[in-house]
């Protein structure tokens, strides 16, 4: 998709006739060169703003793919870092990426010395900053206590239909200390009309038809993470929340920023 090293049109059709789960196994080796990969100025505006709220000793990045928010936090972390995803083959990239002490990345490697898989859990302690965990799990129900200090997401809430955003909610929620928080940016709706508009309004109508015609269902729609609806099952799960925004992504023709960043806080 749109480079060489990307996934061909071929593999991204299987991929969206599999279930989630398996669609981003097959996926996961070719994730990060395409355009569903969390951008690094998106990465790099939040961990500027999250940096202000800290300081942090524990982490989670919740539904953490291929790692992108892993590395915001183990620049925000001092103790612990913990990603968990319910796919194994983006767990096996993720933790590629995220060598055991001594060792180099995958990427850095004669492709002989790559490994072919990877066990997607375990410790794997890094040369610097905090150690970096991999827990295989689904997002509606983390094996964790109350541990963590910052707890964040990217990209994945389309994942989740509305009626399951506020168990997700409780579930990060239970994760954390009191006084933790669970950040993650939010895109201003486009415009009205705008090309955006209609691209994401017939992505999300594809995929009803697609859902409606065949299984297993693969859920990811673009318009039903509505931020009104998020703060609500945010403030029942019993966060206090308020907005930042994220200046670094601009604003919009009526100045209102075009990216904020949500802050959930377990009092």
């Amino acid at each position: 998709m749109f480079t060489e090293q990307g996934p061909t049109v071929r593999e991204l059709a299987v991929q969206a006739l599999s279930s989630i789960e398996h669609g981003y196994d097959l996926l996961a080796p070719k994730f990060d060169h395409t355009p569903y990969r969390t951008p690094d100025r998106v990465l790099d505006a939040v961990t500027d703003e999250v940096r202000r709220l800290g300081p942090f000793g524990t982490g989670l990045d919740v539904c953490c793919g291929t790692g992108a928010g892993v590395g915001v936090l183990r620049q925000l972390c001092r103790e612990r870092v913990v990603g968990v995803d319910f796919s194994a083959g983006m767990l096996a990239e993720a933790r590629a990426a995220f060598p055991p002490e001594g060792e180099r990345p995958a990427a850095e490697r004669p492709a002989a010395e790559r490994p072919a898989a990877v066990e997607p859990a375990g410790e794997a302690p890094v040369a610097e900053g905090p150690a970096v965990d991999w827990v295989r799990a689904d997002a509606r129900s983390l094996p964790f206590a109350p541990a963590f200090d910052l707890a964040l997401s990217f990209g994945a809430f389309g994942h989740f239909l509305p009626a399951e955003r506020f168990g997700l909610f409780a579930e990060v929620y239970g994760s954390l200390r009191p006084g933790g928080q669970f950040v993650f940016p939010i895109g201003a709706p486009p415009p009205v009309g705008s090309r955006a508009y209609w691209s994401l309004l017939g992505f999300d109508a594809a995929m009803r038809v697609r859902n409606a015609l065949w299984r297993p269902r693969f859920v990811m729609y673009y318009r039903t993470f509505r931020l009104g609806d998020v703060l609500k099952d945010l403030t029942r799960a019993g966060f206090v929340v308020r907005l930042m925004p994220l200046t670094e992504l601009g604003r919009r023709p009526d100045g209102s920023p075009r990216a904020r960043l949500v802050v959930a806080t377990r009092e």
